[in-house]
């Protein structure tokens, strides 16, 4: 990128991959149902697909992370490289790690079962390292970082300590998880979901909004953001700006797959603050556009078309 107004994206890649069909009868050898095999997809997941939302804001952006010597790792490079994305800092890593796929075998609309086939120890201090170094390279190229948490071994507790003072000066943004809490100290937002965020304070998952502002706060304090946006599903999002909450009710007509949402959330808030909207505002688009991918089945992200809907000045 050649100029300081991309977005850097550093984490656990996915290829997220649907087997989709229909379902008439049982088996006669258990009972499970057999999936009659219709069409197979694959869409870049995880991480890489924080790079789909991005792609769809016209964002510019580059990847950072590892995936495997294997035809799903040529695959990513592919996508990522179609979707205008810089994959420079693509990683591969060999002696037999795969790269992470999660397949779902689904039956008119329906999730049957999902497999999934990967590796979630830590990268070597080798690779660690070459990642590290490559991230500083680009630096200059960029206004914010997300780091998108899927715990499969890139950012570990270790690496985030490294990793986060040398983004002072930048939006960092965090899609977190709960086993790396501390580590996410200095970061400039966390965007975790109802589940993740009473994980990561040690309070009780209670959906109401004093309860959540509670949560908000202690984390806030804590991690030393600048802001907090806590997901929760049907009833939207809570926003903490430091000195207040504000419940920013869902835009969600009907849920069909949350799948993906977390990703949505993340790239639009964090694109939006970049380029100038308060935080509230962002939180609200952000809000709009998890509920334009919630309505669909699979692994979303938003069309290019849907962000010129939410945000016609774009």
């Amino acid at each position: 990128m050649s100029t300081a107004s991309g977005i850097l994206v550093v984490g656990d890649m996915i290829v997220d991959e649907f087997v989709m069909g229909d379902v008439s009868r049982i088996s006669p050898e258990a009972p499970v149902p057999v999936v009659l095999v219709e069409s197979v997809e694959r869409k870049l997941g995880g991480s890489a697909n924080v790079i789909r939302n991005l792609h769809a804001l016209e964002q510019q952006a580059a990847m950072m992370g590892v995936v495997g010597d294997d035809e799903a790792g040529h695959w990513v490079r592919e996508r990522l490289q179609a979707l205008g994305a810089d994959a420079q800092g693509v990683l591969t890593k060999q002696n037999g790690r795969p790269t992470a796929i999660k397949t779902r075998v689904v039956a008119r609309h329906q999730q049957v079962v999902r497999f999934d086939r990967e590796w979630q120890q830590a990268l070597n201090p080798q690779m660690h390292e070459t990642l590290l170094q490559r991230i500083q390279d680009t630096l200059d190229d960029v206004q914010a970082v997300i780091l998108s948490d899927y715990a499969k071994g890139v950012l570990t507790d270790d690496f985030l300590q490294q990793l986060i003072p040398l983004l002072q000066g930048k939006i960092v943004a965090v899609d977190p998880k709960p086993a790396h809490t501390q580590s996410y100290k200095g970061a400039t937002l966390i965007t975790p979901n109802l589940s993740e965020a009473a994980a990561m304070s040690g309070l009780p998952a209670i959906n109401d909004d004093v309860h959540i502002e509670r949560i908000a706060r202690h984390l806030h304090q804590a991690l030393h953001l600048t802001y907090t946006l806590i997901t929760r599903s049907e009833q939207g999002m809570t926003l903490f700006d430091g000195e207040q909450c504000h419940h920013i009710p869902t835009a969600a007509r009907d849920v069909f797959d949350v799948t993906g949402a977390g990703d949505t959330v993340i790239a639009v808030f964090t694109t939006c603050l970049m380029r100038g909207d308060s935080a509230l505002q962002a939180a609200r688009i952000a809000n709009q556009a998890a509920g334009v991918v919630v309505g669909k089945v699979g692994t979303s992200s938003l069309f290019r078309t849907s962000f010129i809907i939410l945000y016609p000045n774009r």
